[in-house]
């Protein structure tokens, strides 16, 4: 898939410098200086766009993201121009009002887009369930796609973790995906001593995403370096197992779908007692049917960064690739949760979900 969706951003990323050349070259102030200054004209109407190369400082992907962008949004405002002028019998006009109105919701546009990667919500969640959990609400913390180092830091991540730990929760739980492929080690160890400051009343417990291992073994610390760092400051990793806490309720972590020899659902629930409360860790939400026919009460999964980027939310539930990109569904009886994450990969840009870490309450009967 990867191999159709980077050639194809790439040929956007040329196909939209140039349109948007064009389109600065229509103000009438450029055109005005074209009449006396044609080819100087057109290179003055190469820097403007020449400015969102900028972006490369970041990654390329953050830069190809935005010339698409603001490319799409351009030609949406020029078709809006085209069909209002249709419609009111009326040739094109000396001002170029499309540019301008082009320009204003871009920067709008990716001004949010921007404040939703970097501004961490608190989102909350209560859910009600027949079975008996001790008597007592649960409060589950859920983090995901910290992706450290990428477009979190590992000392901003700190300051995050101590918001979680003022909600109080009983339990806080990793769906994968914490560290990326080029994530500095110095940032990897502040994150797990981070985890490590967290006082939650059964501590945090841990599933892998598919970046945590490491794609192609470039980054300066190796996967039995995270797991022995994670280990220290208290974090408990679950590979394809289930632990009961306190005799109230299982929580159960499966390997990431990308491990061709994780367990099924039937092997990784065998065994245990189904009058208590279940709830499932799993990085990508693709196995919703198992997971409700083997009686989970509650999954929750990351890996989607709810969509991350319009709209490419539905693209993953479209191909199959995802269950489900963002937010709760259920099916049976069991729930199924999705985060869009505490941060994102890649791109500085949520311009289809915001950053969060969800609270999730639990009332027992």
């Amino acid at each position: 898939m990867w191999a159709i969706i980077i050639p194809t951003f790439a040929v956007l990323s040329i196909v939209g410098a140039v349109y948007l050349v064009t389109r600065v070259h229509r103000f009438s102030f450029v055109r005005k200086f074209g009449e006396t200054h044609r080819v100087l004209a057109w290179l003055v109407s190469i820097p403007p766009v020449a400015l969102l190369a900028l972006f490369l400082l970041i990654n390329v992907y953050a830069a190809a993201v935005v010339v698409v962008h603001v490319f799409a949004i351009w030609l949406l405002c020029d078709l809006a121009a085209f069909i209002i002028r249709k419609c009111r019998k009326r040739e094109r006009g000396v001002r170029y009002i499309a540019g301008a109105v082009a320009v204003g919701i871009s920067v709008v546009y990716l001004s949010v887009g921007w404040f939703c990667m970097h501004h961490v919500f608190e989102v909350s969640y209560s859910f009600t369930t027949e079975k008996d959990l001790g008597g007592e609400p649960l409060r589950v913390v859920l983090l995901s796609d910290s992706h450290i180092g990428d477009t979190m830091s590992g000392e901003t991540f700190a300051r995050e973790m101590q918001r979680v730990q003022a909600t109080n929760p009983d339990v806080v739980v990793i769906c994968g995906d914490f560290v990326d492929d080029d994530t500095p080690k110095e940032e990897m160890i502040r994150s797990c001593q981070a985890l490590g400051e967290l006082k939650p009343t059964y501590g945090v417990y841990f599933v892998y995403g598919n970046h945590d291992r490491g794609y192609y073994r470039y980054r300066d610390f190796s996967p039995q370096e995270l797991r022995e760092e994670l280990r220290k400051n208290g974090v408990v990793i679950l590979e394809d197992q289930a632990l009961l806490i306190d005799d109230r309720f299982y929580l159960v972590g499966r390997q990431d779908r990308s491990v061709r020899d994780r367990k099924e659902m039937d092997a990784l629930m065998s065994g245990l007692d189904h009058s208590k409360y279940t709830i499932l860790l799993d990085h990508q939400p693709n196995d919703y049917e198992n997971e409700a026919r083997e009686g989970v009460d509650l999954v929750l999964s990351g890996h989607t960064h709810g969509g991350h980027l319009f709209p490419a939310m539905f693209f993953g539930v479209w191909t199959g690739l995802n269950e489900r990109s963002y937010g709760t569904e259920v099916r049976g009886e069991t729930r199924f949760l999705v985060t869009s994450g505490i941060s994102g990969w890649g791109v500085p840009f949520k311009t289809g979900a915001i950053s969060e870490y969800v609270v999730i309450d639990i009332e027992g009967k």
